[in-house]
């Protein structure tokens, strides 16, 4: 294989996950926060707080490739 193909590869593994890394930081960040809302009471706020944590680290993930990939 070409080295040129190799690179191609490599770079539609990475850009296939971030997919998968923003929906995971996203429900990630939700079942921490249902989880603590029904250890401490407080329903709904910490879903509500966690989950904006999440979406938050989705786009975190989503500029960090658009940054890898202007590197490119």
């Amino acid at each position: 294989m070409a080295k040129r193909d190799l690179r191609y590869i490599k770079e539609l593994a990475y850009y296939s996950s971030i997919g998968l890394s923003v929906a995971l930081s996203i429900f990630i960040g939700l079942g921490l926060g249902v989880y603590l809302d029904g250890r401490f009471g407080t329903r709904p706020w910490l879903t509500l707080i966690f989950l904006g944590l999440g979406i938050a680290a989705g786009y975190r993930n989503i500029g960090l490739a658009i940054k890898k990939s202007r590197k490119f």
